[in-house]
């Protein structure tokens, strides 16, 4: 590259036919030719740094963190919206709500891991929305389809708040690995192994 510069410096001064005098090298004016800004002086390539992002910008993106720790009602408070999300997580609130609205945080929370049990165990159908409208299984499904919900009640934004902590494992289950559970004013008759009784629902694995 040195000599290619040299060459094109000093070419058009040999190659002059005007009979014009040549000057000294000491006092001739050099064209100054750009040097590549591409390399620093230890031939390392300079890098362009990324925009530096605020923390407060990602932070206003993002849901809240939800301490794993917190009581289950500071939970429900902090997640506690109209709407679910997805429809995964329409189908577990919906389901929540018409089983056990009526029911503590506790015993509503017991609902949304039985669902939430089942879609895990493979004995079942594995999304919350294939157990929820599975065929005979809950009282309240109307072919493939749920009753109107008013979503500005508090109960249906409770439901929410519970389908969101059962979803993201932030509590465990009161009642275990429950998979089955009938109000406590019928008798079916179910020949299983009984997990427990939680407000007005009795839990069956």
């Amino acid at each position: 590259m040195i000599a290619a510069l040299t060459a094109t410096i000093i070419a058009p001064a040999q190659a002059g036919s005007s009979g014009e005098p040549l000057l000294p090298a000491t006092s001739a004016t050099f064209p100054k030719v750009a040097t590549p800004q591409l390399l620093d002086p230890e031939a390392e390539p300079i890098l362009s740094q990324p925009e530096a992002t605020d923390p407060q910008d990602q932070a206003d993106d993002a849901e809240p963190a939800v301490a794993v720790t917190a009581p289950l009602s500071d939970m429900v408070a902090q997640l506690r919206g109209s709407e679910a999300g997805s429809r995964e997580l329409e189908c577990l609130a919906g389901a929540i709500y018409f089983e056990s609205k009526s029911e503590s945080l506790t015993g509503q929370l017991a609902v949304g891991h039985v669902i939430a049990n089942r879609a895990a165990s493979g004995r079942f159908p594995s999304s919350y929305c294939g157990v929820v409208y599975q065929r005979s299984q809950f009282s309240f499904v109307r072919g493939h389809s749920m009753p109107y919900i008013p979503r500005a009640s508090q109960d249906w934004k409770d439901a929410v708040a519970i389908a969101k902590i059962v979803d993201q494992k932030l509590q465990p289950s009161p009642m275990g690995k429950a998979l089955y559970f009938h109000a406590r004013r019928v008798s079916p008759g179910w020949r299983m192994a009984r997990v427990g009784t939680l407000g007005n629902h009795v839990f069956y694995r």
